[in-house]
């Protein structure tokens, strides 16, 4: 399995970014998928997720519950993060992963995207 992601960038507090992750290769070997994210000097953090499968549930971190809504597009083998009422402290590289449900532990890492909320 393949994660490429995209959709990073610089918004100011308040506003709203849209993160994509296109998977690939043995897609079917996938049981979940999500959002982990890396601050300087802070370890990587899981920020959501969501099983594979069509109708599974979805995980959030405390911090972005009600902010950030992760969801899933099968025909196209992509996962999303919508992240509204973003705050500086989401500034971090957000990386995409798969792995078993609930995601703590990753078996394929995508490349980091940067966000960067300014104040």
């Amino acid at each position: 399995v393949q994660l490429q992601a995209y959709g990073g960038g610089l918004v100011q507090a308040g506003g709203s970014l849209r993160l994509s992750c296109v998977a690939s290769g043995r897609v079917v070997d996938i049981d979940a998928l999500g959002w982990y994210r890396q601050a300087p000097g802070k370890q990587r953090d899981l920020v959501a997720s969501i099983t594979a499968a069509g109708g599974g549930p979805t995980n959030y971190a405390d911090s972005v519950n009600g902010r950030f809504t992760i969801s899933r597009d099968n025909d196209k083998n992509t996962v999303y993060l919508q992240m509204n009422s973003l705050k500086p402290e989401d500034t971090a590289v957000y990386y995409c992963a798969a792995g078993p449900w609930p995601l703590q532990r990753p078996k394929t890492w995508g490349q980091g995207t940067q966000v960067t909320v300014s104040s």
